[in-house]
């Protein structure tokens, strides 16, 4: 359970200690890599505290919300649309969905005593 916290604690960290510039043209996509990033940690989270997580369909969702996410963004660029926008809020309503399910959940086991 401790594993994704760990790890995201982790890429923050070498974050805030290695200097990345990225180019203006992959904005967009970094942002979207994030959000996914951050969503499939979450959702990984989630799952492991409602004790049904698959590590298959941890990765596999990470992979393939990334790659769709990173397709409209394409997509967007070809056409002059910002349709990554879409990527964008679907993840942000999905990471909100996520913090407000753990937040109730580690609430309710404090509430029982902890698990």
């Amino acid at each position: 359970m401790w594993l994704p916290i760990i790890g995201l604690v982790l890429g923050i960290a070498l974050g805030f200690l290695f200097s990345v510039e990225i180019p203006l043209g992959y904005v967009k996509y970094t942002a979207i890599a994030i959000l996914a990033a951050i969503d499939t940690t979450l959702g990984g989270l989630r799952a492991q505290l409602e004790d049904r997580f698959d590590l298959t369909i941890f990765l596999t969702g990470f992979v393939v919300n990334a790659s769709f996410a990173a397709l409209l963004a394409g997509i967007g660029d070809l056409l002059g649309l910002d349709i990554y926008l879409g990527a964008v809020i679907a993840f942000s309503i999905r990471i909100f969905d996520n913090i407000g399910f753990i937040r109730r959940d580690l609430i309710a086991r404090h509430m029982k005593g902890g698990r």
